[in-house]
C-alpha cells in the first residue's frame, strides 16, 4: 500500500484473469460493459463501504506473449478506493494541533516559577503518546515515510526546541537571582565586619572609660560612637561609605542584565517560533493536497 498521504491516500487494487494453458485463439476474455457502467453497477450493489470509499472500476483487455511464443488473452479489473479520513482527522490531527496551541499559549506563563517548564513537559509527553497511537494505526507496508509521521515528528521537534528555550530563560533568570543573593550575603558580611571593627576600636579604651560610657545618657553615647568612627582607618571609612551607597540604591535598582536578556530572548524566540511553525504547517498540508502517492 502507498500510504505517503495517509490518511488522505487513494489505493488501487488490480484483479487479473488469464488462462494458464489456452491461447487467445481458444479463449478470449472480453468485458461485457464499459468502465462507466461497471462503476455505476458497483455503486448500486455495494451496501456498506466501512473505512474505504469506492471511487471507480475500470476494465482492460490485453494480449500477452508467453516465453514459448504463444499469445494469451488477459483481462484486468482495477478497483480504486479512497480512505475515509474524517475519523483520523478528529482523533489524531486535531488533538496534535490543540497541543501545539497550548504550547504557544504557554509563553504567557511567567518564567519565575517552574509551572511553565512542567506544563511544556506535559504537552511534550502528550505528543509522545500520540506518536505511539500513530505507530499502531499506520500500515507498515510502505517504502516511504508517510507525511503524517513527518507532521508528528515536526510538531514534537518544535515543542522540544520550545522546551529547551524555556530552560535557557529560566537558567538566565536564576543566574541573576544567585548574584543578588551573593550581593546580599556580601553586604551582611561587610556590615558585620564594620560592626566588629567598631567594637574592637572601642574596646581599646580602658575599662573605666567603658563603664562611664554605659552610665551616660543616649546623647553622650552617640557622641562617643561618632568619635570612635572618626578614629577608624581610611580604608574602613571607604568601606562603610560604599556599603551605605549600595544599600541606598538597592530599592531604585533596575532589572538585572541577564533577566533583561532572557526577556528579549523570549520575545524574539516567540516570533521566530510562530513563523517557522506556520511555514512547516503550510508545507505539510500543501504536500498532503498536491503530492502523489507513487
Amino acid at each position: 500500500m502507498q500510504v505517503f498521504k495517509f490518511p488522505f491516500d487513494v489505493q488501487s487494487c488490480s484483479l487479473s484473469f488469464k488462462s494458464i494453458i489456452y491461447t487467445d485463439e481458444e479463449i478470449t476474455f472480453k468485458g461485457i460493459h464499459n468502465d462507466t457502467v461497471l462503476t455505476n453497477w458497483s455503486h448500486e450493489d455495494m451496501g456498506t463501504q466501512y473505512e474505504w470509499l469506492f471511487l471507480n472500476l475500470t476494465v482492460n483487455t490485453t494480449t500477452l506473449t508467453t516465453p514459448y511464443g504463444l499469445n494469451q488473452s488477459r483481462m484486468v479489473y482495477t478497483i480504486t478506493m479512497r480512505r475515509r479520513s474524517a475519523l483520523y482527522i478528529a482523533n489524531f490531527l486535531v488533538p496534535i494541533l490543540f497541543f501545539f496551541c497550548l504550547d504557544l499559549a504557554s509563553f504567557l506563563i511567567s518564567d519565575s516559577g517552574g509551572e511553565k517548564l512542567s506544563f511544556k513537559v506535559t504537552v511534550l509527553l502528550a505528543v509522545t503518546v500520540m506518536q505511539l497511537i500513530l505507530n499502531d494505526i499506520l500500515p507498515s507496508s510502505s517504502d516511504r515515510i508517510p507525511l503524517i509521521a513527518v507532521f508528528c515528528i515536526g510538531m514534537f521537534g518544535l515543542m522540544m526546541i520550545s522546551l529547551l528555550e524555556t530552560m535557557l530563560v529560566m537558567y538566565l533568570i536564576d543566574r541573576d537571582s544567585a548574584s543578588e543573593e551573593n550581593q546580599a550575603d556580601t553586604g551582611l558580611n561587610v556590615k558585620k565586619w564594620t560592626h566588629c571593627a567598631c567594637v574592637c576600636n572601642v574596646s581599646d579604651e580602658p575599662p573605666s572609660e567603658l563603664l562611664s560610657v554605659t552610665k551616660e545618657d543616649k546623647r553622650s553615647q552617640l557622641m562617643e560612637e561618632s568619635n570612635s568612627l572618626e578614629k577608624l582607618p581610611e580604608e574602613m571609612s571607604e568601606a562603610v561609605k560604599a556599603l551605605s551607597l549600595l544599600l541606598s540604591r538597592k530599592e531604585e535598582r533596575k532589572p538585572d542584565y541577564w533577566t533583561r536578556v532572557a526577556k528579549k530572548l523570549d520575545i524574539i524566540f516567540f516570533f521566530v517560533y510562530v513563523t517557522v511553525s506556520a511555514l512547516f504547517l503550510v508545507v505539510i498540508f500543501s504536500l498532503w493536497i498536491h503530492a502523489k502517492d507513487k
